[in-house]
C-alpha cells in the first residue's frame, strides 16, 4: 500500500478541522540546514533554493502572557510594562509633549486573500499567530504624568479608522496611514483625542486583495513630504502583475497636495522605517519572500536610495533570479540593489527605530533597533525578539545583539510577539507586542 502523500494527509486534515490541518503541515515541508546567524549581516549565506509541494508551516502558538511573565531584556537593562489591556497593539508613535501613541489595528477585511486552498491554509495560520481578530480600528493615547515609566492615563485618541497603522506629526498636522488611505487630522498640543473629520491626502493601495495591509508613514526631515510603506499583494507576483500597480513600494507624497511617486521599488514588504542621522538617508525594514527554504530569503534593513529597485518579485538579495516568476525580468534584476544588512530568514521584520535619543548603555549609541515579529514558514522558529543592529559611521558595523527576548516559551508558544519599536521622550524604548497585548518600555537597570 503507497505512504499517504503530504496533498493526501492534508485533505484528510482539512475534514477534521483547522488544528489538525496545523498539525498536519507542520509534519510537511523542510527545516533549516544552515544556523540562524548564517542569515543575517551584510553578505548572509545564500544556499540553493528548496521548493516544497507544501509550505513548511511552523508557527508558535499564541498564548499570551501569564500574571506576571514579561520579556527578558538584555544584561544591564529593565523591562516594565507601560500599557497592558490593549487590543492587538501594533505601532507605536511619540508626541513630541510625550505621549504615546499606540495604533490598536489588525487586518482589515479581504476576501479575496483567503480564496483557494493556499489562502484557507494562511487564514488558519494567521489565526493561531494570534493574528485572527477583528480590528479595534483604533488609535489609544497614553500619558505617563509622573514620569515612572508606566501610563496612568489612557484615552481614545482617534476612532474608527480603517486599520490604522503608521502615524506621523508635522507642525498641528497629524496623519495616520490607514489601509486604504493617507489621512489628516488638526492636533494641538496635549490633546488627549481627536474629533474632528478627517481629510484625505491621497488613496492608498487597499481592496479586496490587500495581501499586505500595513501602511507605515514617515516625514521628511523639512516636514514637506511623507513617506508611505504599501506592502505587495501575493508573495511572488503569483496573483498577476496587474494587482501590484503602486505596491512593493515606498511612496513619496507631498505633504500639501497629495501628489505622490514611487521613491523606491522592488521592495515585497517594508514597513517600519527611520532617518540614519549621519547619512540622512532613509531607512527601512523589509519582509522577504517565502516558499522557497527555511534558509532564504533573509528579511533585511536597508537605506532606500531615490528610484532604487531592490528586486522583488524578480530577484532577491540584489540579483539572485527567483525562477518561480514568469515572466522574467533580466532588464530589471540587472539593476536590482542588494541590501545593507540581513536580519535572518523569515524573521518577518516590522518595527525598525534609530537609536538617537536613547538613554539605554553606551553599546546602543549608534544603530537601528529592529522588532522581529516571528517566523512561521521556517523550521526551526526564528526572530520573536528585539535585536540592535551597531552603527559605526552611519553604516551597520559588526554582529546585532539582542535587546528583548522571551517571547516564545520553553513549548515553543508564543506569549507575545514584537512589533513596533520607537524611542520616547525620556530615552526608553517601546514595543508595542500584539499578541501579549501591551506596550513595553526598556531602559536602563536602576
Amino acid at each position: 500500500m503507497p505512504m499517504p502523500t503530504p496533498l493526501r494527509l492534508l485533505r484528510t486534515a482539512m475534514l477534521a478541522g483547522a488544528v489538525p490541518v496545523i498539525a498536519t503541515l507542520a509534519a510537511c515541508g523542510e527545516s533549516a540546514k544552515l544556523p540562524s546567524e548564517a542569515g543575517f549581516g551584510p553578505t548572509p549565506q545564500l544556499p540553493p533554493p528548496h521548493e516544497t509541494a507544501i509550505p513548511t508551516v511552523k508557527i508558535a502558538p499564541a498564548i499570551g502572557w501569564a500574571p506576571g511573565q514579561r520579556p527578558v531584556p538584555a544584561e544591564g537593562m529593565a523591562v516594565t510594562a507601560f500599557a497592558d489591556k490593549l487590543d492587538h497593539p501594533r505601532w507605536v508613535y511619540v508626541l513630541p509633549n510625550g505621549d504615546v501613541l499606540v495604533a490598536e489595528s489588525n487586518a482589515p477585511p479581504k476576501p479575496d486573500d483567503g480564496k483557494g486552498l493556499k489562502g484557507w491554509i494562511m487564514k488558519m495560520v494567521m489565526k493561531r499567530a494570534g493574528a485572527g481578530t477583528p480590528s479595534a480600528n483604533r488609535i489609544t493615547l497614553l500619558r505617563d504624568s509622573n514620569g515612572d515609566g508606566v501610563a496612568d492615563q489612557r484615552s481614545v485618541f482617534l476612532k474608527d479608522v480603517n486599520s490604522p497603522f503608521g502615524m506621523a506629526l508635522v507642525g498641528n498636522d497629524f496623519y495616520v496611514a490607514a489601509t486604504d488611505a493617507l489621512l489628516r487630522f488638526p492636533y494641538q498640543p496635549g490633546q488627549t483625542e481627536i474629533s474632528a473629520a478627517p481629510q484625505k491626502v491621497v488613496d492608498l493601495p487597499g481592496g479586496p486583495l490587500n495581501h499586505h495591509w500595513t501602511k507605515s508613514l514617515i516625514a521628511s526631515r523639512d516636514g514637506s513630504k511623507l513617506y508611505v510603506t504599501v506592502g505587495s499583494n501575493s508573495n511572488v507576483g503569483e496573483n498577476g502583475m496587474d494587482k501590484e500597480v503602486g505596491r512593493a513600494a515606498i511612496w513619496e507624497v507631498d505633504r500639501k497636495t497629495g501628489s505622490h511617486r514611487i521613491f523606491a521599488s522592488g521592495l515585497r514588504n517594508p514597513n517600519g522605517m527611520a532617518w540614519e542621522p549621519v547619512t540622512g538617508m532613509l531607512w527601512t525594514a523589509v519582509n522577504e519572500r517565502d516558499e522557497i527554504g527555511s534558509d532564504l530569503v533573509p528579511d533585511y534593513i536597508t537605506s532606500v536610495r531615490d528610484g532604487g529597485f531592490y528586486g522583488w518579485p524578480y530577484s532577491y538579495y540584489g540579483q539572485h533570479v527567483d525562477q518561480r516568476v514568469k515572466p522574467p525580468a533580466p532588464d530589471l534584476v540587472a539593476r536590482a540593489i542588494a541590501p545593507d544588512y540581513a536580519v535572518g530568514a523569515h524573521t518577518a521584520a516590522l518595527g525598525l527605530a534609530a537609536a538617537g535619543g536613547n538613554s539605554l548603555p553606551a553599546r546602543f549609541s549608534e544603530g537601528m533597533f529592529v522588532g522581529l515579529h516571528g517566523s512561521w514558514n521556517r523550521r526551526p522558529l526564528a526572530g520573536y525578539k528585539v535585536i540592535f543592529v551597531p552603527f559605526s559611521q552611519g553604516r551597520p558595523q559588526g554582529a546585532p545583539f539582542d535587546v528583548l527576548t522571551g517571547f516564545v516559551d520553553d513549548d515553543g508558544k508564543a506569549r507575545g510577539r514584537p512589533v513596533g519599536v520607537a524611542i520616547d521622550k525620556r530615552g526608553g524604548l517601546l514595543v508595542a507586542d500584539d499578541v501579549g497585548n501591551t506596550v513595553w518600555r526598556v531602559s536602563g537597570a536602576r
